[in-house]
């Protein structure tokens, strides 16, 4: 019988919400989630970060990818493989269990 490959873990990075100075419109905190799926298993993080005014890109003109690239530049590159690292350890784990809890009556 031929063995069947766990199906590709999708992850997604999104923006949950921007705070913004209203004077001058400029971004001050990005929170931002970031949800892994295999269609069978599922899971997520959530995060914030401080950009102090410093990103001068007018509100109106922001996008989701742009902003995006700001958290994973702002992140780094290890943090973020580490945090998508993390998501599939945690799919790897609902798939195949190494811990149970319970009482055996």
């Amino acid at each position: 019988m031929a063995k069947t490959s766990a199906p590709a873990t999708v992850i997604t990075w999104a923006i949950a919400n921007l705070e913004r100075e209203t004077a001058d419109g400029k971004v001050i905190t990005v929170h931002y989630t970031v949800n892994a799926s295999n269609g069978t298993y599922s899971a997520g993080a959530y995060g914030s970060l401080g950009f102090d005014g410093e990103v001068t890109t007018p509100f109106a003109d922001l996008t989701k990818e742009v902003v995006v690239g700001w958290v994973k530049d702002a992140l780094g590159e290890e943090r973020v493989a580490e945090v998508e690292a993390a998501l599939q350890n945690q799919i790897d784990e609902q798939a195949a269990p190494t811990k149970a809890a319970g009482v055996p009556w």
